[in-house]
């Protein structure tokens, strides 16, 4: 005996598949989107770099300000910079990991630590050195408290601006 197979299920059986002019026609749609997003992703992470070099750059001053109004208007020397930041201290400069008010070690720390540069040739770096193209992340001038981003007079941002400027 023989089972017969209805019309409806031979249909069902059939397989279905893409044409070639459909599957050209999805590649170039995925082409044509990927041709708009991919510049649009790449300034993003541009200006995500200029805008934390502004920002590190906002947070490292106001640690120096901060630094020098609780210090009878001296600014932290170029060696001790990074300690003169991230540790408590007394009102001569010294400096310590911990705490101490009954030996007048009452101030700051003023940041965590010091973030690095997120731009140009020395990105990743986070010390300071007194001439810019030094090895460091940041110039400073320890007699005007004055920091600086570490790029050399070529690196500039999107718009054309030195990073050095900012």
């Amino acid at each position: 005996m023989q089972l017969a197979i209805s019309p409806r299920s031979r249909r069902s059986n059939l397989r279905r598949a893409f044409s070639l002019i459909e599957l050209v026609i999805v590649i170039v749609i995925i082409g044509v989107l990927a041709a708009i997003a991919v510049p649009r992703l790449s300034r993003g992470a541009t200006t995500a770099g200029e805008n934390a070099l502004a920002a590190n750059l906002a947070v490292i001053r106001n640690a120096i300000e901060l630094f020098q109004v609780d210090h009878n208007g001296a600014y932290p020397a170029l060696a001790k910079l990074e300690d003169s930041l991230t540790k408590y201290s007394d009102v001569t400069g010294g400096t310590t990991g911990d705490r101490d008010v009954a030996n007048g070690i009452i101030f700051g720390p003023y940041m965590r630590a010091v973030p690095p540069l997120p731009v140009g040739a020395n990105k990743g770096k986070a010390t300071f050195v007194d001439t810019l193209g030094g090895n460091g992340g940041w110039v400073y001038d320890a007699a005007k408290g004055t920091v600086i981003a570490n790029c050399a007079n070529g690196e500039v941002d999107s718009n054309g601006k030195k990073y050095n400027t900012y």
